[in-house]
């Protein structure tokens, strides 16, 4: 048996699959995510640890002795800064932190062509900019680096004893040059940052190091299990759900959303406002992340005194349409396409006959035209795919499918079942055992549903044009 560990924002997840891939069991355990002052957000380490100990003891429950191999996914850009006694020196900084404000100007200052090579935007939260900050905060935290990892890659670290990171995680960081496949010396050079601190880069699906007695008696697992390196959550999900060729294409909805689509190759540029990441065996993906998705439908739920239930009867069956109102659902700022840390939501073109169903319809369509928007500018740079694939717990309502499909004007296909990120993590696990010796041998499941057909979408050819004018008119008001 082979088994997955996702070390999620808010929870890890662990999952035991047989040799067939077949889930065997699963369980998950909660940890908190802390703000010690607006802006900011962190969790303690030592509670990944403990909840994941719980999780894998739960999961694994009288098959410790069965796991052959384990594998690892994880929130992406967070960073743990560890001692000399590999020991974290202070909480972890997750990827929704945003203090390095300062930081975000110091990248941004380089030259072009030193910046170049990252080939993803410049963003508060990512490793490279979080080291910044302790560096011009805490100093002395900073002085006793001596290694600083991914999430997930800590939580390797006290599994094994060995510290390492891969290309996934390493691609994250706004330390990398995805290009070339490897840390971007010239940006480490102007920056002042020593390269010792970085782990060594080994292949996602190699064994990055074997399970420790005193892990392996936490954790109810046998010492010696081989642990794969690992993908971040993004990967591991693409990979999980057999995503692995170019074209191969997912809207995964959630509190926020993501496209992501595999590429042949990227054309590496300044501040783009796309993401371009590694994956599984060298591959490439491109992807938009949206931050807001699920939450503006919760945040507009609240405002408008609505139950969901009232709120899916009046986005969809009321028919009352969005009497001209347009919504810009930009409650957190954007990012994808954006880039615009300052956007916010708005009504607009209300007037005194606008009902209160009117503006719910108006979300609905606001947070598709969004998505729209990001896949516009994503084939824009040359990403395309002739269906997409429809994952997260924000996408199941057939109603919003529908009009998913409807607005981005290209085939959705539910695949809520196909896979995870996981399920990515336990099939790494498998390779580390050598049960699969390559990508191709996996038995990634194949249970898609029926594809979800565009319809025509009455006012589209107007609507999209006035929603991006409406938030240009307001950014420059």
């Amino acid at each position: 048996m082979y088994l997955g560990i996702d070390l999620g924002t808010g929870s890890v997840k662990a999952l035991l699959i047989d040799g067939d891939g077949k889930a065997v069991a699963e369980a998950a355990r909660a940890y908190p995510v802390s703000s010690p002052m607006p802006g900011y957000a962190e969790t303690s380490p030592a509670d990944w640890w403990a909840q994941t100990v719980a999780a894998v003891r739960a999961c694994c429950d009288g098959h410790g002795g069965d796991v052959r191999g384990i594998g690892l996914s994880g929130q992406a850009h967070g960073l743990v800064a560890v001692g000399a006694d590999a020991k974290p020196l202070r909480p972890a900084i997750l990827w929704a932190d945003q203090r390095a404000t300062a930081e975000m100007e110091a990248v941004l200052a380089l030259p072009e062509a030193v910046r170049r090579p990252l080939a993803n935007p410049v963003v508060s939260g990512m490793a490279g900019l979080s080291l910044l900050w302790l560096r011009r905060n805490e100093p002395a935290t900073y002085a006793a680096i001596r290694r600083i990892l991914a999430p997930k890659d800590w939580l390797r670290l006290v599994m094994t004893g060995e510290a390492a990171t891969e290309p996934s995680d390493a691609s994250m960081t706004l330390l990398y040059d995805v290009g070339a496949g490897r840390w971007a010396t010239d940006v480490l050079s102007s920056l002042s940052i020593d390269p010792a601190i970085l782990a060594p880069i080994v292949e996602s699906h190699s064994i990055a190091g074997r399970l420790s007695a005193a892990a392996a008696a936490e954790l109810g697992l046998a010492a010696g299990t081989p642990v794969a390196a690992g993908l971040s959550d993004t990967a591991s999900c693409l990979f999980g759900m057999g995503q692995t060729k170019p074209g191969s294409t997912i809207l995964q909805v959630g509190s926020g959303i993501q496209i992501m689509s595999v590429v042949e190759s990227i054309e590496p540029r300044v501040q783009p406002f796309y993401n371009s990441y590694r994956g599984i065996g060298g591959n490439l993906y491109s992807m938009a992340a949206l931050q807001n998705g699920g939450t503006v439908f919760e945040w507009a739920r609240t405002v408008l005194g609505a139950s969901w239930a009232e709120m899916y009867r009046s986005g969809f069956e009321e028919n009352e349409g969005n009497g001209g109102v347009i919504f810009l659902p930009y409650v957190t700022g954007e990012r994808a396409p954006l880039l615009d840390p300052n956007a916010s939501a708005a009504w607009a073109n209300m007037r005194l006959g606008c009902t209160r169903g009117q503006l719910i319809r108006s979300v609905f369509e606001g947070v598709a035209l969004a998505v729209r928007d990001s896949w516009d500018a994503l084939r824009g740079v040359g990403v395309s795919a002739d269906r997409i694939l429809l994952t997260g717990g924000g996408s199941t309502d057939p109603r919003w499918q529908q009009m998913l499909a409807d607005i981005l004007e290209v085939p959705l296909v539910p695949a809520h079942d196909l896979g995870n990120a996981t399920i990515g993590a336990a099939y790494l696990g498998g390779m580390a055992a050598g049960h699969w010796r390559c990508i191709e041998a996996i038995p990634f499941p194949d249970d898609l549903g029926r594809p979800i057909e565009p319809r025509p979408f009455q006012g589209l050819d107007a609507l999209l044009p006035r929603f991006r004018a409406t938030y240009r008119g307001l950014k420059h008001a």
